[in-house]
């Protein structure tokens, strides 16, 4: 006896759906490319207007390239690990962990560039290293 196992053949909550596993990998995989491309297309050309404008201390540009790579990792994580087919609890469970791990470190980052930052143009260094 067989045992067949039914994936969710859909993406962008159904509006994307493929007929095969196979398709959906080739799918997802031009998904994640298209958005990678987007990401080097932008740190080569690195727009001003992008460079110029700030949001929570930190440039929209490098704001559009952490949202980026949020996105990629949800659907690796929901696609290639096959989260999707897991419990509701544990997707919470790792869909949380992650929010607070990946917030934390944005917190920390932007805390310490901001006091380097301070620290290297009010010139507080006595010594050059």
């Amino acid at each position: 006896m067989a045992h067949e196992q039914t994936h969710n053949l859909a993406i962008f909550r159904g509006r994307l759906k493929f007929k095969s596993n196979i398709s959906k990998i080739w799918g997802v995989f031009v998904l994640l490319s298209i958005v990678t491309i987007v990401e080097v297309v932008l740190g080569i050309l690195r727009p001003d207007f992008l460079i110029e404008q700030k949001f929570l201390a930190l440039k929209l540009l490098n704001w559009i390239f952490i949202i980026l790579t949020i996105v990629k990792a949800y659907y690796i994580t929901w696609d290639f690990m096959h989260m999707r087919d897991e419990s509701s609890g544990l997707r919470r469970t790792v869909v949380w962990s992650g929010v607070f791990l990946i917030s934390y470190f944005i917190a920390l980052i932007l805390i310490e560039g901001d006091y380097i930052y301070e620290v290297l143009s009010n010139g507080f260094i006595k010594t050059g290293f």
